[in-house]
């Protein structure tokens, strides 16, 4: 029952499914209860609902098979919730410049789905997420600090930011669920500075990655999973060390649980990402996306203190 009331809360709420319009579900192989709930949701509402079952990918922004993309620009809604990420693909970027409304769920468990973040007020969610992301499109440069030793610079400067409200009403509109984000590709080559990643990546959690950073890219990694990271990157190629991202988490519910797609929306922390963000006003074109949270940072837009500890100062 906890499945399916999330599931009525994304297509419903989140997604604003009409009866005039189709809905497409695409999974693999172990997300496939939860596809099918969001499918079992729609089906309440929607005109058309298809379900596509792919070969799991094997890295966040691997793209999806053709058929698979094809499908996705021609329905209104798409919900994906699969084991690695297609928000950071070419596909999901087609797809919604044809206007198809698209929420992906990489990672999704069961677990998340009956309680957190998906279960959160999306109005307060929206709210303030929105207001983050004003703060973050006036802005020119980010500073981040924390006590665990992060010092971090970058650049937004005529760069847009992007709300994950979790509300996608309108034709085109993108982002995760569950949502509560503000997130941002700072300027190519702009970043300095070390990122000490002490909330989760690379799905482990609480063990810190010590980032170097230097005109824009990870020159050096170090501590906790570092070494199975580089090996992410290194396979992938040199475009997948650029500082592609930068959000602040929005969402009240989200908990800190050693999963990305929650622990980024975490409310008291931010987070970076390697590789690509072509996907939303970058140009860096990767094929993959790796995103790391940092607790309770402080954080400075052109000086002013706009977090403090992880306290949002508004």
């Amino acid at each position: 029952m906890g499945i399916l009331k999330a599931a009525r809360i994304a297509v419903k709420t989140c997604m604003g499914v009409k009866p005039s319009e189709s809905v497409l579900i695409v999974t693999d192989r172990p997300r496939i209860k939860i596809a099918e709930a969001l499918a079992k949701a729609s089906e309440e509402v929607a005109s058309e609902t298809l379900l596509m079952v792919m070969r799991e990918r094997t890295r966040h922004g691997e793209e999806p098979p053709k058929t698979v993309e094809s499908a996705m620009c021609s329905a209104d809604v798409v919900l994906a919730p699969t084991t690695y990420s297609l928000t950071h693909t070419q596909a999901r970027l087609r797809a919604s410049r044809a206007g198809a409304r698209i929420a992906t769920m990489p990672m999704i468990t069961e677990d998340m789905m009956a309680r957190g973040a998906m279960l959160a007020d999306y109005k307060k969610v929206s709210k303030l997420t929105l207001k983050v992301a004003k703060l973050l499109n006036k802005a020119s440069e980010v500073e981040i600090e924390t006590r665990a030793g992060t010092r971090l610079r970058m650049s937004v400067a005529r760069r847009k930011a992007h709300p994950d409200t979790g509300i996608f009403h309108n034709p085109g509109d993108f982002g995760n669920l569950p949502a509560g984000e503000a997130f941002i590709a700072p300027l190519e080559g702009s970043s300095e500075g070390v990122a000490l990643v002490d909330g989760s990546m690379v799905d482990t959690l609480y063990a810190p990655i010590k980032i170097e950073v230097h005109k824009g890219k990870a020159t050096k990694l170090s501590g906790g999973p570092a070494k199975r990271l580089h090996k992410m990157l290194e396979k992938t190629g040199p475009t997948a060390y650029n500082l592609a991202e930068f959000g602040i988490g929005t969402n009240h519910a989200a908990r800190l649980i050693g999963n990305v797609l929650e622990d980024e929306k975490v409310l008291g922390t931010c987070h970076i990402a390697l590789g690509d963000n072509s996907t939303f006003g970058g140009r860096v074109k990767a094929g993959i996306h790796i995103d790391g949270i940092i607790k309770r940072p402080t954080i400075k837009l052109d000086g002013k203190t706009i977090m403090c500890n992880g306290k949002l100062k508004l």
